[in-house]
């Protein structure tokens, strides 16, 4: 450890700014100066990284709405424990986040937010503060490591500007809180490991496994295993497991089980049992078994996604890799690969893959990336590290272009707002790479987290907006309530994604063309959204039974889920 404090990481931060721009160290010689200053700076990066496209992004299928309307269900019929989707049970995953979207939708309808209950943004306020806490909880554990406050402000930095963190921050799932809960955890943990000594104070207990408590609320065992593995690694490495003393297991097992057995207990009486089978037997054990809902990927996925899911410190990652090898031993290093290997290894085993689930490992990333930059370990001179380093700017580059050509050939327009933010991210992008080229590497870094800001503009707050083909179940509850009943029964037939049901209503009905003719030969006002696929079926059993729903308008888009370009009819009958 003494080689990460005092005079040690002093020189070793001089050499490692050698070359650096004087604008960059005098930036970090302030935010080293106040730990205040260090979390308000971090603050503001990670508000401007994560505010853009908040509000205006639209419910992202399929598991977002799901998540929102399965809240805005419970808000309804006021039952806390047993969660649905429509007349579906949610048992896939705990009641943490239902609860905590459910407070803060119902906080707002009491401050008299209009339409809160169908207000997307209100639902991602817990994720967005889940990665606002990440953030701050990534410097907090880094200091906890050993590293300087200039390394670990860095670190927070490279958390708030990665793009995986940003994503989850804008949707209303768990894993924002989950990676929040998992990084809390872990730096419980490696206070634990790295100062034995220290027994934690009953504030700092309850702390700690009150958090362990939050993380099987929010996501069932996540936490838990990566706790776990990285627990055993350390026993086996220390050869003893005295050093778990200082967490008081015995108090804090008693704490994890009276605040979430009350729910499971709950839960478990209400559904018969079918809550454990369907959440382990069909979900958990799904996953490891095949890839589910089409998201299986061979191993090697996660290492791969890690370019684009880190960037723009990813490939400064890669270069730190031998950094780390040689630094195998020390005590922090031997923390962070505990932390990271065991449970990386075994998401990569398990068939279903999705990007976020090894989202709550980034923060020990980081941490090795930031110490391997200050150390000096990180820079041209290493193999290939001028080639890779392209990718600073070619990501960025690349996903611009994409929307571009995206926006053109499903709008048929391009997203002319967004390509100043698309060309101004990769010149600053260009930037931090010919500096990196140049060997200075904490410039380079630095630099790279602007280009990251105005990615994130220019992505969600400026291209995203413009997108109208993403936009299909907004623009059909649009079309629904410009019909003008004030209540009108819905159909759907075709078009069956969780974000309809969301912004719809809760009482949409899913039908074939043929269902949907015969719903809408019932009394009251009537509206059928009819895919194009549906159509002839609809329009056949409408004319069989004497119906002549009138054509509101047509809404063409893009299903995101299938990949396809989709055109729903709207109809309506009964609006005198």
């Amino acid at each position: 450890m003494a080689a990460l404090n005092g005079t040690d990481s002093k020189a070793l931060d001089r050499g490692a700014m050698i070359g650096g721009p004087l604008a960059g160290g005098r930036f970090l010689d302030v935010v080293g100066s106040r730990h205040w200053i260090a979390v308000t700076i971090l603050l503001l990066i990670a508000l401007a990284a994560f505010l853009p496209g908040f509000s205006s992004l639209q419910p992202m299928d399929r598991d977002e709405p799901r998540f929102a309307q399965a809240t805005k269900q419970m808000l309804e019929s006021g039952d806390f424990i047993d969660i649905r989707f429509q007349d579906e049970a949610r048992h896939k995953k705990p009641v943490g986040i239902y609860w905590l979207q459910g407070a803060v939708v119902a906080s707002a309808e009491a401050l008299g937010v209009p339409q809160a209950r169908t207000t997307i943004a209100l639902y991602r306020i817990p994720s967005l503060v889940g990665a606002l806490a990440t953030v701050l909880l990534t410097y907090w554990v880094s200091l906890a490591l050993g590293l300087a406050r200039r390394e670990a402000f860095l670190a927070g930095a490279f958390m708030a500007c990665s793009v995986l963190l940003g994503v989850e921050a804008r949707f209303a799932k768990t894993d924002a809180v989950l990676t929040a809960c998992s990084v809390a955890v872990m730096g419980g943990l490696a206070l634990a490991f790295l100062r034995p000594q220290q027994r934690f104070s009953l504030l700092g207990t309850i702390a700690f496994w009150g958090t362990v408590a939050l993380a099987i609320l929010v996501k069932g065992p996540i936490t838990p295993m990566i706790a776990g593995l990285a627990t055993v690694i350390l026993c086996i490495h220390q050869r003893s497991g005295r050093w778990l003393m200082a967490l008081r297991p015995g108090l804090g097992v008693l704490l994890v089980a009276l605040v979430v057995a009350p729910w499971f207990i709950a839960i478990s009486v209400k559904s018969g049992g079918t809550f454990f089978s369907e959440a382990i037997g069909n979900d958990m054990l799904g996953k490891v078994a095949s890839g589910q809902e089409k998201h299986g990927a061979p191993p090697g996925f996660y290492l791969l996604a890690f370019f684009g899911t880190f960037w723009p410190a990813a490939v400064l990652t890669a270069i730190a890799v031998p950094f780390v090898w040689r630094s195998r031993r020390e005590p922090w290093v031997v923390f962070c690969l505990a932390w990271i290997l065991p449970s990386w290894l075994v998401f990569e085993a398990v068939p279903t893959k999705l990007p976020h689930y090894v989202l709550p490992l980034y923060a020990a990333i980081a941490a090795l990336t930031v110490r391997a930059i200050f150390a000096g370990a990180v820079g041209p001179h290493r193999p290939l590290a001028k080639s890779a380093t392209v990718l600073i700017p070619l990501i960025p580059l690349g996903l611009g272009l994409g929307l571009s050509y995206f926006g053109l050939t499903y709008d048929g327009v391009l997203p002319y707002a967004a390509i100043p933010g698309f060309v101004l991210t990769v010149a600053v992008a260009t930037v931090a790479w010919l500096l990196f080229l140049r060997g200075k590497v904490v410039g380079s870094a630095l630099v790279s987290l602007v280009a990251a800001l105005a990615f994130s503009v220019s992505v969600f707050g400026l291209a995203q907006p413009l997108l109208r083909a993403l936009k299909l179940s907004p623009r059909l509850a649009e079309a629904v309530a410009a019909v003008g009943c004030e209540k009108p029964a819905v159909v759907t037939a075709g078009y069956r994604e969780p974000s309809l049901v969301f912004l719809v209503g809760t009482d949409l009905a899913m039908a074939d063309g043929v269902s949907a003719a015969h719903f809408m030969n019932a009394p009251g006002c009537r509206v059928a959204l009819i895919e194009a696929r549906e159509r002839d079926g609809f329009t056949q059993a409408s004319a069989a039974l004497g119906l002549s729903p009138t054509l509101v308008t047509s809404v063409p888009g893009f299903n995101i889920n299938g990949g396809r370009r989709l055109v729903v009819d709207v109809y309506a009958v009964g609006r005198d």
